[in-house]
């Protein structure tokens, strides 16, 4: 039978790992399926080309926020319920699972509030000027780009993984089943 107190209890672990694991294929589609498909096609040399970039990484960069800032209020929310999150129980993992959500969330602010506009200002100087002169910075800003979504990658793939670890330990079982009774 549900108590009063477990009808409102989130189990925020699985919620953790979807959003994860959404965020991770996400970036995964946009940088090794989208972008290289609208490179081949020839779109990257299209005049348009800066302001359908800038229009795609905008609305990406803000979903990607979003994952960020659920990420993080998740693992602050299991840090409040230890009993539910093993991660949580040993303080090491917890603060790696905190230290990767706010990794998260700064990666995700440089990337949309100085990079993402950095770089489509540039584009959008390139399609009128001379490209030869501009074509070093913007290597570096790509290469910036690169750095930081490895980085993301990376972090989104540990914190998946300290997930995934609770939701295979016997532990996590018995608490989803007490909610559930």
């Amino acid at each position: 039978m549900l108590s009063q107190s477990n009808i409102f209890r989130t189990v925020w672990t699985p919620w953790v790992l979807v959003i994860a694991g959404f965020w991770l294929s996400s970036n995964l589609v946009l940088d090794f399926l989208v972008m290289p498909v609208m490179y081949v096609s020839g779109m990257a040399a299209n005049t348009s080309f800066a302001a359908a970039g800038y229009s795609l990484f905008w609305a990406f960069n803000r979903v990607e926020l979003l994952c960020a800032a659920a990420l993080l209020t998740g693992v602050l929310a299991l840090r409040h319920q230890p009993q539910e999150f093993e991660v949580c129980r040993s303080g090491g993992r917890c603060r790696w699972a905190l230290a990767l959500s706010i990794a998260l969330l700064g990666l995700i602010v440089i990337d949309t509030y100085i990079l993402t506009p950095e770089m489509s200002a540039m584009a959008f100087s390139l399609e009128g000027a001379a490209q030869a002169a501009l074509t070093p910075v913007m290597a570096g800003l790509h290469s910036l780009y690169w750095l930081l979504e490895v980085g993301k990658l990376v972090c989104l793939s540990s914190l998946g993984w300290l997930c995934l670890s609770d939701l295979r330990s016997p532990n996590m079982a018995c608490t989803t089943a007490n909610v559930l009774d």
